[in-house]
């Protein structure tokens, strides 16, 4: 539990005070400490804290003061008074102002840490609620989908929702990996219970075998506390392995062993952790090909690939963008408080038209744009002419090569006659009038991935 608050001590006396935070960082809580309460103030004021404890009787700003400060300007900290045996009439008091609880100094430490333990869990219920409401949100554009292929995609992942198998999720960038990630584990059994996401490819090698497996104290130059990993925090819910196509080989064989015996060793100590997780891991690499280059494990692909779900990109469902065009309009309406009346009918074309290579990320930007800068209450296609709204080079005032240029047009013209193919290479190189060899060559060169139709 210690890792996931941050602490500030308050307390005028010394001894207490180093006494106190040596008992706390030893729960693996990060902790601040003030010599009083206008030093509190300050640091308040620069610093996210979740709890505050503080003595009661200070100098200048005391204990009462500082718990008024704090609930009028930010009712987010927990503040737990700490006081003396003489004093717990006042600390009662306290608590009819917003004090969480109270701690008499004479008492053991024991009853403080059950009692920050309570603000943990109750932290981390509130913040599981509010994942789930933003999630609820998210779903209801993937869920509308009028797409038979991605239908499909989401009955197949309410089915696989009810099993504990491993589950890996193609797609290209930004077509929403995470988004049917969350899905299935808000329809899985273990929906009450942590969704935790690591993306692989944010970290160097050495930072995400840290953030997966944590440390011990002292296990490395700069770790000054004990720290859980993903792996550990993921206990009894989701463990969700973004681009797992960018994890390094000497990690995968960790990987693979976690996987195979749920268990897992933090940095720094050598005794095995137990760990119940349901596992789901997404990239937008073709791993076929990363273990015919050596790049991938072959094991663990298939540990990891019990189930395998294809995310359609979005230039594929182009019959859901205006379900998804009123989504994304609506919600940056409602994030940036601005009031769109609407997208005029040139716009509107344009904006069922274009390919996004960016998939639903790119839309989401897009439309984000769009309302930002818009200077009337309807949207139009002035506002796309005046600024770089678009990736593409068509709408795009990008300053482009015309290698690059030529490049993009290549690239996306092959994607169209491979899909048109069913990605059957040979009749999409007669049609590009080039040899299969050559065709192989332009896809490996533009990184296109080769996938058959259901």
């Amino acid at each position: 539990m210690g890792t996931e608050l941050k602490l500030l001590l308050v307390d005028d006396e010394k001894d207490f005070r180093n006494l106190l935070r040596v008992i706390l960082e030893k729960q693996g809580y990060v902790v601040d400490v003030a010599e009083n309460g206008r030093k509190a103030i300050n640091m308040i004021e620069k610093n996210d804290y979740d709890v505050v404890l503080t003595d009661m009787k200070m100098d200048e700003v005391d204990g009462i003061q500082l718990l008024e400060y704090i609930k009028a300007h930010d009712k987010k900290i927990e503040c737990i008074i700490i006081t003396g045996f003489g004093s717990v009439k006042n600390a009662v008091e306290a608590m009819k102002k917003g004090a969480f609880s109270y701690f008499i100094k004479s008492n053991n430490p024991q009853e403080l840490l059950f009692d920050i333990e309570k603000i943990c869990k109750i932290k981390s219920l509130s913040d599981q609620n509010n994942l789930l409401k933003d999630e609820i949100g998210r779903y209801d554009y993937i869920l509308k989908s009028k797409n038979h292929d991605f239908q499909k995609v989401i009955k197949y992942a309410t089915k696989v929702a009810k099993t504990d198998s491993n589950v890996l999720l193609l797609g290209e960038s930004g077509v929403g990996k995470e988004v049917i990630a969350r899905f299935i584990h808000r329809c899985s059994n273990r929906k009450n219970e942590i969704f935790m996401a690591v993306n692989c490819h944010s970290f160097s090698d050495s930072l995400l075998e840290a953030e997966l497996y944590g440390h011990e104290k002292g296990a490395f130059t700069g770790s000054y506390h004990m720290r859980k990993g993903r792996f550990e925090a993921s206990d009894k819910g989701t463990l969700f392995l973004d681009e797992i196509g960018d994890i390094p080989l000497s990690t995968q064989i960790k990987i693979l062993r976690n996987i195979e015996n749920k268990e897992i060793e933090r940095i720094g100590n050598n005794k095995s952790i137990k760990i119940d997780f349901r596992l789901i891991c997404a990239t937008n690499k073709d791993l076929k090909n990363e273990i015919f280059s050596n790049r991938f494990r072959k094991d663990l692909y298939y540990r990891i690939s019990t189930v395998i779900l294809e995310i359609p990109p979005l230039r594929r469902r182009k019959e859901d963008l205006p379900i998804l065009i009123d989504f994304f309009l609506k919600k940056a309406q409602k994030d940036l408080k601005k009031n769109i009346e609407g997208l005029d009918d040139n716009l509107m074309n344009v904006l069922l038209n274009y390919n996004y290579p960016g998939n639903v990320r790119e839309l989401k930007n897009i439309i984000e744009r769009l309302v930002v800068i818009a200077e009337n209450k309807k949207l139009t296609l002035r506002d796309v002419s005046q600024y770089d709204v678009f990736s593409d080079s068509r709408f795009s005032n990008n300053k482009k090569s015309l290698k690059e240029v030529r490049r993009l047009a290549e690239r996306n013209h092959i994607i169209r006659i491979l899909e048109s193919s069913d990605f059957n290479i040979d009749k999409a190189a007669e049609i590009l009038q080039i040899t299969s060899r050559q065709l192989y060559n332009k896809i490996n060169e533009y990184d296109i991935k080769i996938r058959k139709k259901n």
